[in-house]
């Protein structure tokens, strides 16, 4: 081959691999939605959990894992307030007992799409539920303006539901906290993706939805944002069915 030929060879190349890696690219700028999203429990007073929270550090380079830490403060009275945890998060995972009737709430513990929970520090049986994630059937996208959160909600509620809650997810994309007391007395614990508050912002029924979300919120404090469309029902939260995130989106 001539060096003319192989210029232009190479030249191909790099043009074939810029196509290919525009849709990776779109994807993180407009929040296109990840086909898995794994809830770990966790806490800052809890020794078996920093092993999860780095496992989920890795599943959060993924672009197809929406990854997500809810710091839980029923561990508080042990000798160290966590410093994330809100009461409703803590809450968020009484619910998914109480809906599975399993009475299983513990540290850490991953939920899978909003339906099977494993032990979150136990990587292999991560993986394989990982495998297990039911399908979304609702397909989300999100796009940024400087003042708004635009959101499109599109395709089918599965067999026999009639309703799904659409939920903004207000996240610190990282946080490193140094334990000052308790069971990781001395260790520093990076946190990813850390929802700091999860709120109900429409109803959707199938079909074709748009909503736009003032941006101003997520702003404050260096929050990003997640949108959830879950089943649900008077027994609590169940199968997550559409997701997306800016979690990727520098320009918000």
């Amino acid at each position: 081959m001539g060096p003319v030929r192989m210029l232009i060879s190479r030249l191909a190349a790099a043009v074939c691999l810029a196509v290919m890696a525009l849709p990776v690219a779109a994807a993180a700028r407009d929040g296109k939605a990840p086909p898995v999203v794994v809830e770990l429990f966790t806490s800052q007073g809890c020794s078996s959990c920093p092993p999860a929270d780095k496992l989920l550090q890795n599943l959060s380079k993924d672009a197809g894992v929406l990854a997500l830490s809810l710091p839980v403060d029923y561990w508080d009275y042990l000798g160290w307030k966590d410093t994330l945890a809100t009461p409703e998060n803590s809450e968020r995972q009484r619910l998914y007992s109480a809906r599975r009737g399993d009475r299983s709430v513990y540290t850490p513990q991953i939920i899978i799409n909003g339906g099977e929970h494993v032990v979150g520090g136990d990587e292999p049986a991560v993986k394989a539920a990982l495998g297990r994630a039911t399908k979304m059937t609702a397909s989300v996208t999100l796009h940024s303006t400087p003042d708004m959160l635009e959101v499109t909600i599109d395709g089918a509620l599965p067999e026999g539901a009639k309703m799904a809650t659409v939920y903004l997810l207000h996240v610190m994309p990282s946080k490193t906290v140094e334990v000052g007391r308790g069971e990781n007395e001395g260790r520093q614990v990076t946190y990813v993706n850390v929802v700091k508050r999860l709120e109900a912002v429409g109803m959707w029924s199938g079909g074709q939805l748009e909503l736009n979300l003032p941006q101003h919120p997520m702003k404050k404090g260096g929050k990003r944002c997640a949108v959830i469309v879950q089943l649900e029902d008077d027994s609590g939260p169940g199968r997550i069915i559409g997701a997306a995130s800016n979690l990727w989106d520098t320009g918000i």
